[in-house]
């Protein structure tokens, strides 16, 4: 077993062992203040003979009324966003800000079906701040907890709370934009693949009216985006995970259609779910973009894919950075401003003019 815990060696013990002011020990450490260097020495020989290693952090932060750590709340299972480039990305973005404050980052899961799970680690954890990162709902239950406790929050879009600082994207209009782009290449048989609409989602088709109702606000704006351009009547195909594997299941119906039939173009809302339209087309021997032109959303970097894909990018780690600055002015003691992240249609190498069929 191990033994009792030792008593921490206190700052005060080191400036008695060095003969002076805990004050002037203080500024010894700190480097900050003027005091001769024999001092210094001094002070330093007798914090490495008791064990001293520097101030307790914790009473530094329970002094200044910080933590040091800002919880972010990731939508779902966290694996699932470490697993997407585009999140990745935006995580990326976020702790390289965080590291500048410098602040800790705590990643908290809140589970699509269940959100108020996420209450009880939030409420275990000092926290200066909360980012919403990666979209979510429009409501949140964890709004009302931090907000009773004071704690301030910015959000990737959601939750809509006035409470919540929000840096938005324009899906409707980045939706339209691109399909607007295979509109005027001469698709008309056009297919919308979407990321969930719902904690219980399940792969296959949907309808408009579903859509409307949907808890995801990130993915009804750029379905509608797309149904502004090209109407209500042509498929809408969901998936219940936003990623290669389910896409891949969710559009091979429509792609095993004869060639008279199946859509000449597929948008998808996520470049992980257009990788999976490529992966469905390339295993029924189809072509892109010959056979089938295929359009992401997100503009993430993909190595291991052999082309460009032709995209909206978003600029995950810029996004990030975005974020991060935002949760710095909040330490700061300052308000930061509601904004709109830009966005920039990529054009790439899966899209091209339908074939005659």
């Amino acid at each position: 077993m191990a033994g009792p815990r030792q008593p921490r060696v206190t700052l005060r013990a080191v400036a008695d062992a060095a003969g002076v002011s805990t004050s002037t020990a203080s500024l010894a450490f700190s480097g900050k203040g003027p005091v001769a260097p024999e001092t210094v020495e001094r002070v330093l020989a007798a914090a490495a003979e008791l064990g001293y290693t520097g101030p307790d952090p914790l009473a530094s932060s329970l002094r200044q009324g910080r933590s040091g750590v800002v919880g972010v709340v990731v939508e779902g299972r966290l694996g699932h966003a470490f697993r997407d480039p585009f999140a990745v990305s935006v995580l990326d973005g976020l702790s390289q800000v965080l590291d500048e404050v410098p602040a800790g980052m705590l990643l908290i899961a809140q589970p699509a079906g269940d959100p108020d799970r996420a209450i009880a680690h939030l409420g275990s954890a000092a926290l200066d701040a909360v980012v919403f990162s990666l979209c979510g709902p429009d409501t949140n239950p964890a709004v009302d907890h931090l907000a009773a406790r004071g704690i301030p929050m910015i959000g990737d879009g959601a939750p809509a709370d006035p409470r919540v600082v929000n840096l938005s994207l324009d899906n409707l209009g980045a939706g339209a934009e691109v399909a607007r782009l295979v509109r005027d290449l001469g698709h008309r048989r056009v297919a919308h693949l979407l990321m969930p609409l719902g904690p219980h989602a399940v792969t296959g088709p949907t309808t408009l009216e579903e859509v409307d109702a949907a808890v995801f606000v990130d993915t009804r704006d750029r379905a509608l985006g797309f149904v502004d351009v090209f109407g209500p009547d042509l498929p809408l195909v969901q998936t219940a995970l936003p990623d290669v594997e389910q896409a891949a299941l969710a559009v091979r119906p429509l792609l095993e259609l004869p060639a008279g039939e199946r859509p000449t173009a597929v948008v998808a809302q996520s470049d992980l779910l257009a990788l999976g339209v490529v992966r469905a087309a390339g295993d029924l021997g189809l072509r892109v973009p010959e056979d089938l032109s295929v359009t992401g959303f997100d503009g993430v970097d993909l190595p291991w894919f052999d082309g460009v894909l032709t995209t909206v990018d978003q600029q995950g780690e810029a996004k990030g950075r975005h974020l991060g600055a935002m949760v710095r002015a909040l330490l700061d003691d300052r308000q930061p401003e509601a904004a709109v992240h830009p966005t920039t249609l990529r054009v790439g190498t899966t899209t091209a003019p339908p074939a005659c069929t």
